[in-house]
């Protein structure tokens, strides 16, 4: 197929090569290999497929959750419980892209990738208790090579779960083995645990305006001195 061009929030229109076409009665659906450059992304070479059919008269835009796309069960994300867990950015370029070939499209999109389920565990999804596979995340349309923006912003996404869920105390380290150790010390729940890193900047100065009623801090003794200098 010939490649297709989307118009992103920035304005940019990239062109993308469509990895399949297809048309059925009633439905079409084309896919895309998700390219993140020069990103560490686990979903690096994933096809992320979208299939739209025809929906009910009056019901706009709807959205669905297909194979390997996750749901939310958790208030304090972006999108309502039991969504699929498909940002509102991803949404407003989905919308923009069906009004340009019809004023006020009635569709299902339906969004899946395959082995998404798989590739879910070794992202923030299980802590945050998106259930069944990966999210449809971007606010730019644009990778930007290991984002230290998407790392904070998932540090925050962290915190707002804990907070709408009432945990009332969260710990974050600043890697693996100090992450396991404040988690056997405290008895915590995986989604009390925030994956900081180096960004304790970051945490502490959204829980600044977004107050948690306990925070740990949990680190080996020579990167917590090189954070605190």
């Amino acid at each position: 197929p010939d490649p297709v061009y989307i118009r992103l929030p920035r304005g940019h229109e990239p062109a993308f090569a469509l990895a399949e076409s297809v048309l059925g009665d009633g439905w079409a659906r084309a896919g895309v290999i998700k390219d993140a450059g020069d990103d560490p992304d686990v979903t690096h070479g994933a096809l992320i497929q979208t299939t739209v059919r025809r929906g009910a008269v009056g019901s706009g835009v709807m959205f669905k959750a297909g194979k390997g796309v996750g749901t939310v069960t958790k208030p304090g994300l972006p999108v309502a419980v039991g969504e699929p867990a498909i940002n509102p950015v991803p949404r407003e370029i989905i919308r923009l892209a069906l009004s340009d070939i019809a004023p006020s499209p009635d569709v299902v999109v339906e969004i899946s990738v395959p082995g998404g389920a798989e590739i879910a565990l070794h992202t923030w999804n299980p802590r945050l208790v998106i259930i069944g596979g990966l999210s449809i995340l971007g606010t730019s349309g644009i990778v930007v090579p290991y984002s230290c923006a998407a790392w904070i912003a998932s540090i925050h996404r962290g915190v707002d779960v804990a907070r709408a869920t009432n945990l009332r105390h969260v710990a974050a380290a600043t890697g693996r083995t100090s992450e396991e150790a404040v988690q056997r010390l405290y008895g915590l729940d995986p989604s009390a645990l925030l994956d900081m890193g180096d960004f304790a900047g970051g945490l502490l100065k959204y829980i600044r305006h977004h107050p948690v009623e306990r925070l740990t801090i949990a680190g080996g003794f020579a990167k917590l001195s090189k954070l605190a200098q």
